[in-house]
């Protein structure tokens, strides 16, 4: 049987730590959260690998560096709600759910929805909830939230979404600006989202989050 908890503690000490998140909270989750089972069971020799792993057509479980750089930067407080959209198989979702007071995940794919809601409550994850819709309409209902992150790349970020976010609160995206991707971060201050540039990384556009070509003649 591979060593997992080994393979997890290598992710940490050559992934994580060099990428300079040092925070105590994140370094514990990520040492915590058993990945591998949050990926298919034919991916599990390749869950604690350095990239992205495609969960499904155009979905990934975001690498270890870009998901612990965007938690670093989001700085995800114990009281703090989040909204998790494009949970995959729940990682992220588990992974937050350490970090937060509650954790509300989106999943488009009706089966996965059900498979990371499944895996959530097998692993003792209590503070999470997975709910089946659309990744661009968010959870109005269950919200404001104090931090949003999308597992993924937009292009363009819904206003409704945005709308969801708690005055005060956080939302890091991926940007895709052709082939190369921007991770930033953005504060809503009276209403409005102020971004500034976090860090470089890539990921496929989450669908919902690609922008309109405008029609012209």
């Amino acid at each position: 049987m591979p060593n997992f908890a080994a393979r997890r503690t290598m992710m940490v000490d050559t992934q994580v730590r060099p990428s300079d998140v040092t925070k105590f909270p994140i370094i514990d989750a990520m040492l915590s959260v058993p990945r591998e089972l949050y990926v298919h069971s034919a991916q599990r020799e390749i869950a604690y690998m350095g990239e992205n792993i495609e969960i499904a057509p155009g979905r990934v479980m975001l690498e270890p560096r870009t998901l612990s750089k965007m938690l670093d930067v989001l700085n995800i407080e114990p009281d703090d709600v989040v909204l998790d959209l494009g949970c995959a198989m729940g990682y992220s979702t588990a992974v937050m759910a350490h970090l937060a007071q509650t954790v509300v995940a989106v999943e488009e794919d009706p089966d996965t929805a059900r498979e990371a809601q499944a895996l959530l409550s097998e692993q003792g994850v209590d503070n999470a909830a997975v709910l089946e819709g659309p990744l661009a309409e968010g959870a109005a209902r269950h919200g404001p939230y104090d931090v949003i992150f999308p597992q993924g790349a937009v292009e363009v970020v819904p206003p409704a979404l945005l709308e969801q976010l708690k005055e005060g609160g956080r939302i890091g995206c991926i940007f895709m600006e052709g082939a190369l991707g921007v991770a930033r971060v953005g504060h809503k201050i009276d209403g409005h989202i102020t971004w500034r540039f976090a860090f470089n990384a890539s990921a496929p556009v989450l669908p919902g989050f690609v922008r309109k070509e405008a029609f012209t003649l």
